[in-house]
């Protein structure tokens, strides 16, 4: 035997209806915070770096496949970005 229920409501109304909370607020505040983070923490040239970071193409001089490159150079992407968002500096 099967079962289907289709449900038509919004996010906002199935939140509601489950008793999850409204984080809009929180969210709206955090994504400021990081816009200004963002804005004041980063020049041309960082941005610069970061997209040579995550475009590196092909084999590393290393061996290591394409993949294993990607994840090295994702990393440090992630790095740079966290760095920056917290106003640290290499």
């Amino acid at each position: 035997m099967k079962i289907t229920i289709d449900i038509d409501c919004s996010p906002t109304e199935a939140r509601a209806f489950l008793g999850l909370p409204d984080i809009k607020p929180l969210q709206d505040a955090f994504m400021a915070q990081m816009q200004e983070k963002m804005a004041s923490g980063l020049s041309a040239e960082d941005l610069e770096k970061m997209f040579n970071l995550w475009m590196k193409p092909g084999l590393s001089a290393t061996g290591e496949t394409m993949g294993q490159n990607m994840q090295k150079n994702m990393e440090a992407f992630q790095s740079m970005f966290w760095q920056a968002a917290k106003g640290k500096e290499e």
